[in-house]
């Protein structure tokens, strides 16, 4: 007697979806094609479990039968592996979708090159005014001025000016009303800074070193400003001790100049007593107190009388006769031309003649060459109602 093995029931409810054992017969997909059974991939679990499968009720034997079985039923050999043949045929049932075809990227079309702008014609080019022959600078030289500019708004007060001061020179800077020598000056001394180019004093670069350069100059400036509730010696006392000096030497050089400007009585009063002539002397003598190499005056002679006027410039003249410098601006031609050595005539914020008063002059007086270079004399036709009076 041979005893059947029970197979599961594909259908039983209670039984798990996934099958381990139970054979699905697969259609064929022709008339002659045969059929090919194929065990389906098993349901993936939680990690770790996996279900329990609940026991079935095996038929109750006798146990003659299952002896039998025992004896009689040898191991169930591997079921054979389909042919080749139908291996491939199986495959070829399965029908795989083509993949869809990829978006192609939208290619931009390339912007078309713009026109070339036409040629600008180039404007006509001014003739260009021969430039004023300036002296070379040179290790001797205590200020060099190279295309120093100053603009206040829409006015251009200095334009491009080249100076060149040697040593020991008495050098002029003269120029009608507002032709930029103050202004020049001031850039000079430090007071107003340049818009562009290079002033040296002493070697020492104004705009990199500016206390450098300050420090080897004595200055009196146009329409000055001091302190007035100070007496003159005071005042004098201030100006020695700013640039350094030690009390004991400024009260000895305060005597020696003050005798020397005839300032000796006018020391215990304050300044803002003094006239316009004395407070140019006391500020003078301040700008010399610490014995500079440079001084920058300007008009350092308006409202001073011919005798204090004799007095500094026998002061000035010694000074530079011992090595110092001056470069002062003045409206007196005839001043300019008889203590300088050197001359700039300023005219526009241009440097318009240059060199030895000699060289400047020519064949005419200083005053005569200032009046041509200056653009002449103004006319004064219209005023006719001058010649009449009112009473």
């Amino acid at each position: 007697m041979t005893a059947s093995l029970p197979v599961p029931n594909d259908i039983d409810p209670e039984e798990p979806d996934g099958h381990d054992s139970a054979p699905i017969v697969s259609l064929p997909s022709g008339p002659q094609a045969p059929s090919v059974e194929r065990t389906p991939p098993r349901k993936k679990t939680a990690k770790g479990k996996r279900p329990a499968r609940p026991a079935k009720a095996e038929p109750q034997a006798d146990a003659a039968e299952v002896d039998t079985v025992e004896e009689a039923a040898p191991e169930a050999p591997a079921p054979p592996s389909p042919p080749a043949e139908l291996s491939d045929l199986a495959e070829a049932d399965i029908l795989i979708p083509p993949k869809p075809p990829l978006p192609q990227p939208e290619v931009e079309s390339e912007p078309e090159p713009e026109p070339e702008p036409a040629p600008e014609p180039r404007p006509e080019l001014e003739p260009e005014v021969p430039p004023v022959l300036t002296a070379p600078a040179t290790a001797g030289d205590v200020l060099v001025l190279r295309g120093v500019s100053k603009r206040f708004g829409d006015t251009l007060a200095v334009d491009g000016i080249d100076l060149t001061v040697p040593t020991g020179t008495f050098y002029g800077v003269v120029g009608p009303n507002g032709a930029g020598k103050t202004t020049t000056l001031s850039l000079i001394a430090g007071l107003l800074e340049p818009d562009r180019g290079s002033i040296q004093v002493g070697g020492v670069d104004a705009a990199s070193d500016p206390l450098g350069a300050k420090r080897v100059m004595g200055v009196l400036p146009d329409r000055l400003r001091t302190f007035d509730r100070l007496t003159g010696r005071q005042l004098l006392y201030y100006y020695g001790v700013l640039r350094g000096l030690s009390p004991a030497v400024v009260e000895s050089r305060t005597a020696d100049l003050a005798r020397a400007f005839d300032l000796t009585d006018a020391l215990g009063r304050v300044v803002s007593d003094y006239s316009a002539g004395m407070v140019k002397k006391v500020m003078l003598a301040g700008a010399l107190i610490h014995s500079p190499r440079l001084l920058v005056l300007d008009e350092p002679f308006e409202a001073v009388d011919p005798v204090s006027s004799a007095i500094i410039l026998d002061i000035l003249s010694t000074y530079v006769a011992h090595g110092g410098t001056v470069i002062l601006s003045s409206h007196g031609m005839e001043l300019v031309e008889r203590v300088c050595s050197r001359v700039a005539v300023i005219v526009a914020g241009q440097v318009l003649a240059e060199g030895t008063v000699a060289e400047v002059r020519g064949e005419l007086s200083l005053e005569q060459r200032f009046i041509e270079l200056a653009g002449g004399l103004s006319d004064v036709e219209g005023l006719e109602w001058l010649h009449t009076f009112s009473d």
